[in-house]
């Protein structure tokens, strides 16, 4: 098997949890590779640099600053360290290992140093999953500015960007729109190394069974006579929320659908007192639940929802697409035009799609959702998963 080096900025807490990196990452592990993740230990969280090994795979979780809920420039220079201090630590616990390849995401494009040094001492292969385009995904949605002293922050990360693109031997893209925006982007990219690795997940069936649906929906006090449509993840400004409350208004006298929308973000404060103030009587909010309850409570509804700021100039393909696949839900997406996330679903034939400055499509989506056969469209959802989203299927992108 191979040695392989993963390298995230996501702190891995249990590396039994699902997400789309660790189902990734267990799948190189059940085909016999050998992995090393490298993860922060935060300054907030008290611990040291360690370095274990947790259900066969190579933990090293190195001390860092402050990067998640904390000020701009705590944030920054605490993002600018981690490139030396990842370094520093492979240096002294991966001393030893020989890498075949190494493996990252964005967000960060930070860690080119890191990359680069284990290129260089071991001659590994360097393998970037393009998650996020970023400086343009911050410039599109107002929090970076191309002029200015904003203007001098988005070169540095641009340069970044571009730097990251170059060390990679391959770079690996969500979609089809994704390719085509770097390859467009980014002329000086070799057309050959960049290919389609979409976000994968470990196939499980999360749907729950009528009778359990029920039971759940009396628990959140769901209404049992309606379509239920959900939003779960991050309420953030990358979601657009001025569209969706827009949407949520136009559904107020609607008998037949009823939203539920449920997690957290800079931007929950806003649906929170659009509800206190206009008291829709068919939406509800919750904050985010433990990971087990938040599942069955999705896999209860009916709709899983999608929503992105209408500005975005880049193709964003969130991965919350995979979560309400996993349950069997058909899915409502209101994205830019961009994106091809709403080809994707409405070509699968589980879903429809809007763009998200259009109301009234919005009302005539969840109206085609509300007369739809449903039990076709789960099926539809659930086949689609396994066929193209599954970990395996990334692990041969990969490898290939």
């Amino acid at each position: 098997g191979m040695n392989i080096l993963f390298l995230t900025i996501g702190r891995i807490e249990d590396v039994e949890e699902h997400s789309i990196y660790l189902d990734l990452l267990r799948a190189f592990r059940d085909q016999g590779h050998h992995v090393y993740c490298v993860s922060p230990n935060e300054r907030r969280t008290g611990k040291q640099t360690s370095y274990t090994e947790e259900s066969g795979l190579h933990v090293l979780r190195v001390k860092i600053g402050n990067i998640k809920k904390c000020n701009m420039i705590e944030k920054g220079i605490s993002t600018v360290l981690i490139e030396s201090q990842y370094k520093a630590a492979v240096k002294r616990y991966l001393a030893d290992v020989k890498f075949d390849l190494v493996l990252y995401s964005t967000p960060p494009i930070t860690l080119c140093g890191v990359i680069q040094y284990v290129k260089k001492r071991d001659g590994a292969s360097s393998y970037l999953m393009l998650k996020d385009i970023f400086p343009q995904n911050a410039v599109d949605i107002g929090m970076m500015s191309k002029n200015g002293v904003g203007g001098l922050i988005y070169k540095y990360f641009r340069r970044k960007e571009k730097k990251l693109y170059a060390i990679s031997d391959k770079i690996g893209c969500m979609s089809q729109a994704n390719c085509e925006y770097v390859l467009k982007n980014n002329p000086e990219v070799d057309a050959c190394k960049v290919e389609i690795c979409p976000n994968s997940v470990e196939i499980r069936d999360m749907s729950v069974p009528h009778d359990e649906r029920l039971a759940l929906r009396k628990k959140y006090g769901i209404p049992f006579d309606k379509k239920v449509f959900v939003y779960g993840g991050n309420l953030g400004k990358p979601q657009g929320i001025p569209f969706i409350l827009d949407c949520l208004r136009a559904q107020k006298d609607s008998a037949d659908a009823y939203f539920l929308i449920v997690g957290d973000g800079t931007e929950y404060s806003k649906i929170q007192s659009f509800i206190n103030e206009e008291k829709p009587a068919n939406v509800k909010l919750m904050q985010k639940l433990p990971r087990e309850d938040y599942n069955k409570m999705v896999a209860s509804c009916d709709v899983g929802m999608i929503f992105l700021d209408h500005r975005f100039t880049i193709p964003n393909f969130p991965s919350r697409l995979l979560s309400y696949m996993q349950a069997g839900l058909p899915v409502l997406a209101c994205t830019d035009p961009n994106t091809d996330i709403g080809q994707v679903i409405v070509e699968g034939g589980f879903g429809w799609w809007c763009e998200s400055n259009d109301v009234d499509a919005f009302s005539d989506s969840v109206n085609a959702a509300v007369k739809a056969d449903l039990a076709e469209m789960k099926k539809s959802a659930f086949s689609y998963l396994k066929d193209n989203y599954s970990a395996q299927k990334a692990l041969q992108i990969i490898c290939k």
